[in-house]
């Protein structure tokens, strides 16, 4: 799709969640302090490095039993803001289910180019594969989520040759993208730009929509009933990218909620997104 017929006026409100979210700084207070209640309640290992960057670090909540599948959780903000402590509350799903979670962070532009970011995130994949066995989880079970921003990286790894690295094509066993930034194109024209400073080459290079993922897998893409029209349509797209690759995906949109309830909802045990992550690991 092109934007550029559209006003900035627009595209603001279409591609900046922050733009229309309704009470959002007392949202994101609850859910940082769901997430403080959720470290203090479980066990977890915290500020576990994977990489050189200052906030390459990760946390681990481990499972009760050794060999458990592991759920590697991807922080949103639109690769310019908040923080893994923030979504703690992700492993409220999957531990007592008797999965290992583990939530990343990543080095924030300006500080750093998105380049740099995905390459981050990948790492942070990488690590996990390598390392998670110590931490009672196994390698060969490891799904791979996120959020917004997270949602883009996780759509990215999906487009990385893990070979390369000297891992498994199929590192990656599942995946959730969630209300995710497939198409970078509309960054270049809104404010959210002024810090992630994309320009035009890199906006195409590192959209999902031009790096379908590299081999099938099961895939759920998520978002929410309530956000923008065209913010929906990344995700409508991408879904459709996925099934022309001959990636059954399962698309599921979750009517009345906005970008930041179906980001919480990943955290929500009874919640449909929840449940089908769950069912995705066989759990």
């Amino acid at each position: 799709m092109t934007y550029r017929n559209l006003s900035l006026e627009t595209l603001e409100l279409e591609f900046n969640p922050r733009a229309t979210a309704r009470n959002l700084d007392e949202r994101l207070a609850a859910s940082a302090a769901a997430s403080a209640e959720t470290r203090a309640r479980l066990d977890c290992v915290l500020d576990v490095r994977y990489g050189p960057g200052e906030k390459e670090t990760l946390d681990i909540f481990p499972a009760a039993s050794p060999g458990a599948p592991v759920q590697l959780f991807i922080h949103g903000g639109y690769w310019r803001a908040m923080d893994k402590s923030d979504y703690s509350f992700i492993a409220d799903v999957f531990q007592p289910a008797g999965a290992t979670t583990v939530v990343i962070n990543y080095d924030l532009c300006p500080a750093v180019t998105l380049d740099t970011i995905v390459e981050q995130s990948n790492r942070s994949i990488a690590w996990t594969w390598r390392n998670i066995a110590d931490h009672g989880g196994d390698p060969d079970r490891l799904y791979v989520s996120g959020n917004s921003a997270g949602g883009h990286l996780t759509a990215m790894a999906l487009a990385h040759d893990w070979t390369a690295d000297g891992l498994p094509a199929d590192v990656i066993k599942g995946a959730a993208p969630i209300t995710g930034v497939f198409d970078c194109e509309p960054v270049l024209d809104i404010t959210v730009n002024e810090e992630v400073r994309l320009e035009p080459e890199a906006a195409r290079r590192l959209s999902p929509l031009h790096n379908p993922p590299r081999r099938a897998l099961p895939l759920l893409i998520a978002v929410g009933g309530a956000e923008p029209r065209l913010w929906i349509g990344m995700s409508e797209d991408y879904a459709a990218l996925c099934r022309t690759n001959g990636i059954d995906c399962e698309y599921l949109e979750m009517p009345g909620q906005d970008h930041f309830d179906i980001s919480r909802a990943a955290g929500d045990p009874d919640s449909p997104l929840a449940q089908a992550m769950l069912r995705m690991m066989g759990l």
